[in-house]
């Protein structure tokens, strides 16, 4: 018997990319017969993964496909003769492209018509958080779900991180932070909004610091980019892709992490933020609050004014930041990577077993 992770695209250092290669890791530590394949496959893992193509189904695997976005692999596992977990990521609706990158939207649009297609080839499903779960369930899915949250190797995030960023940016200014690429979905003009409020009317001496690739969605970037040069805000920084030291030099040096978002399955640097202890402050939008699971400092209004003056709040008042970063230690705890890894391995063992 092997465990086969499948994947449309193997990107290098995003969410699922890591995800795949830490449960690749989990199963082989655990003395299964792991491998993993893709369609398209990141130069930088191509001895990790290997190209779909060369993958020729046995009976006795067990393939678990992860699901999040638009692609003919996603109707290509249905003809394989074997058992199917479909590890379900969620997709990004496609209207929050249209505007900058039509393909892009029409991709999202028939992945969830794929997501509705395999409803009845799923033997089961796990699902990053429950909000994804209850969109499985929402859109006709009747076999066993179980929500297993995205499998993080804490470890990587103790190396060293970069002297340069730290040097650059740990000074007397308050930095706001973001991570994620830049995409219309994540709503980084709402978080420029809000600082220009939090600049002008009540601290000078900040800065934003926006970490992530801007190439995906160029017209969205410029449009950025216009948007902050009309409201003559200074010190918005757009880092671009960064290396994994950068990342933890950057949360090393957040006074606040911002995330407005509006769509979100799961979130990974929401609990990134909990590992640096920096006090997150979200928007409740999707799974954003479940994954924050009462920790943080979650908003139901995103009105500029409204975050500037809750940025405020946290990076003044050292008890209140005291009360969130206890929250998210405590909530930190549901994500440790050896007790997902202990739910996910038992969770294998029991659909091995014909138990789920």
């Amino acid at each position: 018997m092997r465990i086969i992770q499948i994947l449309p695209v193997m990107a290098f250092g995003d969410a699922i990319g890591n995800d795949t290669i830490t449960l690749d890791d989990t199963l082989k530590q655990s003395g299964y017969k792991s491998e993993v394949y893709a369609k398209f496959i990141d130069e930088r893992l191509t001895e990790r993964v290997k190209p779909l193509d060369k993958y020729i189904p046995e009976k006795e695997d067990i393939v678990i496909y992860h699901l999040s976005t638009g692609s003919d692999v996603n109707y290509e596992i249905s003809q394989y003769d074997c058992r199917r977990i479909i590890m379900y990521h969620n997709i990004t609706p496609g209207h929050f492209f249209a505007q900058y990158d039509i393909e892009a939207a029409k991709v999202c649009d028939s992945g969830y018509r794929a997501v509705k297609y395999l409803k009845k080839k799923a033997d089961y499903c796990l699902a990053d958080s429950d909000y994804n779960k209850q969109e499985l369930r929402a859109m006709g899915y009747e076999c066993p779900i179980d929500v297993l949250p995205i499998l993080i190797a804490f470890d990587d995030y103790k190396k060293k991180p970069s002297p340069r960023v730290i040097r650059q940016y740990d000074d007397d200014y308050v930095n706001i932070v973001f991570t994620g690429r830049v995409a219309p979905n994540k709503k980084h003009e709402d978080i420029i909004a809000a600082f220009y409020y939090y600049k002008k009317y009540i601290n000078p001496k900040s800065r934003l610091l926006l970490v992530g690739r801007h190439d995906f969605f160029p017209g969205y970037y410029s449009r950025l980019q216009k948007y902050v040069e009309k409201l003559g805000v200074d010190d918005v920084v757009f880092t671009g892709q960064v290396k994994f030291e950068e990342i933890l030099a950057y949360y090393s040096v957040a006074d606040v992490f911002v995330c407005l978002s509006e769509h979100e399955g799961f979130c990974v640097p929401l609990v990134e933020s909990m590992m640096f202890d920096v006090p997150v402050l979200a928007y409740d939008s999707c799974a954003v609050g479940e994954t924050l699971g009462g920790s943080g400092f979650l908003l139901k209004d995103k009105a500029p004014e409204v975050v500037a003056e809750a940025i405020h709040s946290i990076v003044s008042d050292p008890k209140l930041q005291e009360q969130i970063v206890q929250g998210q230690r405590q909530r930190l705890k549901d994500f440790e990577h050896d007790k997902v890894k202990k739910q996910f391995l038992e969770i294998l063992e029991a659909f091995i077993a014909g138990d789920k």
